[in-house]
């Protein structure tokens, strides 16, 4: 419209029935705009919102695993990265190897791909689980919103779900097999996991309780 005066500004947006909204005080002159103001209010609030969104994209949560972790500890720890990855954020997975346990990566490594198995319909990693130092991790990406399945939390009277953490289409968790050693049997392996006073599931308990134990000669 070319520099106009204030007043010569008013009456033009007032004449069409719509309002003069300030859009760059700082520039001169500053620069005003003839719009429906209740319109312009919903653009920017739209645009708001988006942004918001690419923000959540660029950050990362992360979430720590252990590879002697218990069911429901395993269980907790999927709900907040479901939680997160349905705000579009990114999961770090970490699982951090602690003394013995470097001898048996397989078992952190199982831990970690059934942690990525259960989070399919959310994510997908952006490489395979690296191992640096004593640490095995790897990176989630939230899918697409629409192919992205919806947030269990959010979904009411989840017939047929297992565990509230998991869809209910996910297979429900299973223990951690024992680690089997030599001359051992299955009636053997509980009282060493209740020795050991560690969770029952834990791979290494066996490995601890017969620790300074001799071959029989």
């Amino acid at each position: 419209m070319g520099i106009l005066s204030l007043a010569e500004a008013i009456n033009m947006a007032r004449s069409r029935g719509m309002d003069l909204v300030e859009v760059a005080p700082t520039a001169t002159p500053p620069v005003c705009r003839v719009v429906d103001y209740g319109k312009f209010r919903y653009e920017q609030s739209k645009k708001e919102k988006e942004s918001r969104k690419h923000q959540h994209a660029n950050r990362m949560k992360e979430v720590q695993l252990s590879a002697s972790i218990d069911a429901n500890d395993f269980g907790v720890k999927l709900g907040h990265a479901i939680d997160f990855l349905c705000e579009e954020m990114k999961v770090k997975v970490s699982l951090r190897f602690r003394g013995r346990e470097m001898m048996h990566q397989e078992i952190g490594q199982q831990v970690v791909d059934r942690f990525i198995k259960e989070l399919a319909p959310f994510s997908h990693p952006d490489a395979p689980p690296k191992l640096v130092g004593r640490g095995l991790n790897v990176i989630l990406s939230p899918l697409p919103r629409n192919k992205r399945a919806k947030n269990p939390r959010e979904v009411e009277g989840g017939a047929g779900s297992v565990n509230p953490m998991l869809g209910k289409d996910m297979e429900p968790l299973r223990r951690i097999p024992v680690l089997p050693s030599s001359g051992s049997t299955d009636q053997e392996a509980e009282p060493a996991e209740r020795a050991s006073g560690g969770f029952a599931n834990n791979p290494f308990g066996q490995l601890d309780a017969r620790m300074g134990q001799r071959p029989a000669a």
